[in-house]
This record gives structure tokens, sequence and C-alpha cells, in this order.
């Protein structure tokens, strides 16, 4: 288990991942309460993906990163590290930076031609279900991208 490099709050982003070769995640919709987005970029080619959980595509998505993206990448910073994001992308974020902003503005990738929404909410819906489960002190390794004692 890998702990998050800093805190985040999950309100905006309640998941994200670095996995299947993408950032990828689930992004709160600023504008509905019952609408999430399932956002990601591709590792080296930086296509981008966004849609709703029910796969309508974001309107926001025109051939550069949309809001979601840069909250999901933002989140993801904060999650693991500016660099390992940076290295896992393969782009130079400027490392220094404490924010997804500069890297943003570098994905230009085409738009992706099969969304990988439905596994990465599917994934994200049974994380949740574990919440369900009594208290224990025993780790679950799924759930290392659960950030431990972040901000609610």
């Amino acid at each position: 288990m890998v702990p998050a490099a800093q805190p985040r709050k999950l309100a905006k982003v309640p998941f994200v991942e670095l996995a299947d070769g993408r950032l990828q995640g689930v992004v709160s919709s600023g504008s509905d309460i019952e609408r999430v987005y399932v956002s990601s970029v591709a590792a080296g080619t930086h296509e981008l993906s966004c849609s709703t959980n029910n796969n309508r595509p974001c309107g926001g998505l025109r051939g550069i990163a949309c809001n979601h993206i840069a909250a999901l990448a933002n989140e993801a910073f904060l999650q693991y590290g500016a660099e390992r994001v940076a290295s896992y992308l393969r782009v130079d974020a400027g490392v220094e930076t404490t924010t997804g902003d500069r890297l943003v503005w570098q994905l230009r990738g085409p738009m992706a031609a099969i969304s990988p929404a439905a596994a990465v909410f599917s994934r994200f819906l049974r994380y949740l279900s574990y919440l369900e489960l009594p208290g224990s002190a025993e780790p679950l390794p799924e759930l290392h991208w659960f950030p431990a004692g972040a901000a609610h």
C-alpha cells in the first residue's frame, strides 16, 4: 500500500488511479449531484476520455482536456505525487509544481476511440461496497488508492 503524497478531499474526485495504462477516475459533476464523470488519460498517447456514468460524452472535451480531466490530474498529483504521475503518463510536468495544471496543458491527445468508463465506474462501485464491511485492522490491498486519513 502506498500512502498518499498529500491529503486530499474526496468530494470532487472520489476515485483516482494509475491503472491499465491510464490515469483514470471518477469526478463529481459541478452542476448535478446525481451525475459523475469517468475521465481518463492514456499513458504515452495521451488519448482523452470523459463521459458520464451512463456513457454520455462530456461537452467540454474538445481536443484539449476538459475541467473533469483537470480535476482528476490535480487529485492524482495529491494522491501519487507529481513525479510519479508525470512518469506514468510520459510527460514532463515540471515536478516542482504541486498541481496538475501544468500537466493538463500538455494533454492534447486525440479523443479515445473506446472509453474505459464502464470498467472504471464498476471498479469504483465495487470499492465503495467495502465501506459497508465491518471495521478491521487487516489491510485490503485493492483499496491502495483510498487515501487513509484524508479529509472528507
